[in-house]
């Protein structure tokens, strides 16, 4: 971390302001090479007072000729993101503009940053822990306003503090037992008592607590899948269509007009779903349409909901039901039998058999946009039923949660070995492995593979 790294902080295009930000040891010095107040006689600037923002122009260093008129911000280490010396600069943005300004700081001494490395550079000195650096991620791809609460909290360090307060605990036992290891005739002998055994009980029941919270809520930063299926020509490229409020599918006259599943984010009530529109379920031997069913088929399989379509004039089978959303899914019990075209005022709508009286069904006219509202409150009472958006603060990602389930494995066995007088050493490990595996959440004992993987899905800049 001793170079000094720089790049463009806003996505290219145009636009009225675009950042590039500088971290290093050399940002200053790179700022008065390049920066100055006075346009018509550059010159070199004074010293920069930290926390400040100063008017003024970038230069080139060759021709000393104005290449953008910028606002500078200096942030002195450790008071700035990464806490190293960090200059920011508000220029136009452009992709010439700034790009040309970047190559000005890369040939003063400056290399490009790699993706995430300001945030890296961030939690390697101290700054942050890797759940406030892993949240800055879930800021910028939040998909809805609860996840960027739930993300927005993260980045406050609320779940950084639950963890340290588990790791506090399980250290303050663990240093009872070591020490009456080590120095066993200058102590008191440690024997385990029911109030050692209800610590851990507490400590398995708040990370099982955070994994529930994962299980319950996570589809907040991916979005909940759906998928619409049923009969070529029932509609379901219409449908798609309306609950986007925008033409994404291409909707005919012609049967089978749609071969491979489109895919498409959708808020509703603000919460995320991704909708896939599927090729229409049927017998054919056209060989393009066999693997557009087949595809739509791995979607039902994946999805969280499905649309199951219908129209007048038709009749509802469990047989062909079954064939499309599988028991062995389970997909069907999160489904929603929906009778497009109601517009036709036919009498014979279908009707779900006894088999399948709990599905709910909902009738609609894709064409006429009628019904459409009902089922998109339909679409959410049934995916977060049984949430409670409101009680939970954060939401682990699924790396915290594979931690937190072998950090109860862990703890499952030194209350095992607690209720057993098992040797101080057998448990010793246990509440170390234990400790270690909550660490590897705040980053405390995250290997160089995790935090790698972690930072290399950041965008460049950040």
């Amino acid at each position: 971390m001793d170079d000094t790294i720089a790049a463009i902080a806003t996505p290219l295009g145009n636009g009225g302001i675009g950042v590039i930000r500088i971290s290093g040891d050399k940002a200053f010095d790179i700022a008065f090479k390049l920066f100055s107040t006075k346009k018509l006689k550059p010159e070199h600037c004074p010293d920069l007072e930290s926390h400040r923002v100063y008017h003024g122009y970038i230069f080139d260093l060759k021709n000393r000729d104005v290449i953008d008129e910028v606002l500078l911000i200096p942030m002195q280490g450790p008071s700035s993101y990464t806490a190293q010396d960090v200059i920011e600069i508000q220029a136009h943005a452009g992709t010439i503009v700034l790009r040309t300004i970047l190559d000005e700081i890369l040939s003063c001494g400056a290399r490009l940053s790699e993706p995430g490395e300001f945030t890296k550079r961030a939690f390697l000195n101290g700054r942050i822990d890797l759940t406030q650096a892993e949240a800055v991620a879930d800021i910028i791809n939040a998909k809805s306003v609860n996840t960027l609460k739930f993300a927005a909290s993260q980045s406050l360090g609320v779940l950084k503090n639950q963890i340290n307060d588990l790791r506090e605990q399980l250290i303050h036992l663990l240093s009872l037992i070591e020490v009456n290891i080590d120095f066993p005739e200058d102590v008191e002998y440690f024997e385990s008592s029911q109030k050692e055994i209800e610590l851990i009980d507490d400590i398995i029941e708040k990370c099982q607590k955070f994994i529930k919270q994962h299980d319950d809520a996570c589809f907040l930063k991916d979005g909940i899948r759906i998928t619409i299926c049923g009969a070529p020509n029932v509609g379901k490229s219409s449908l798609m269509n309306r609950l986007l409020e925008h033409d994404r599918s291409i909707v005919t006259a012609v049967p089978g007009t749609t071969r491979d599943p489109v895919e498409e984010g959708l808020n509703i009530d603000g919460i995320p779903f991704v909708i896939a529109d599927t090729a229409g379920i049927h017998q054919t031997d056209d060989l393009v349409e066999i693997i557009g069913i087949e595809k739509a088929k791995d979607h039902i399989s994946t999805s969280d909901l499905v649309l199951y379509l219908k129209e007048p004039g038709t009749k509802f089978s469990n047989k062909e039901f079954e064939k499309i959303v599988t028991p062995e899914n389970q997909a069907y019990s999160k489904a929603i039998f929906v009778i497009n075209k109601i517009d036709l005022e036919q009498d014979d709508l279908p009707e779900l058999s006894e088999k399948y009286h709990h599905i709910p069904k909902i009738e609609i006219s894709a064409l006429l946009n009628r019904g459409i509202k009902e089922l998109k409150q339909k679409i959410v009472n049934i995916c977060i039923a049984d949430l409670d958006l409101e009680k939970s603060s954060i939401i682990p990602n699924l790396r915290h949660k594979k931690a937190l389930e072998e950090a109860v494995e862990s703890l499952m066995s030194v209350k095992a070995g607690l209720k057993q007088a098992l040797e101080d050493e057998m448990l010793a490990i246990d509440i170390k492995t234990c400790i270690d595996c909550l660490g590897t959440i705040t980053g405390e004992t995250a290997s160089f593979d995790i935090l790698e993987n972690i930072f290399s899905n950041f965008c460049i800049g950040k």
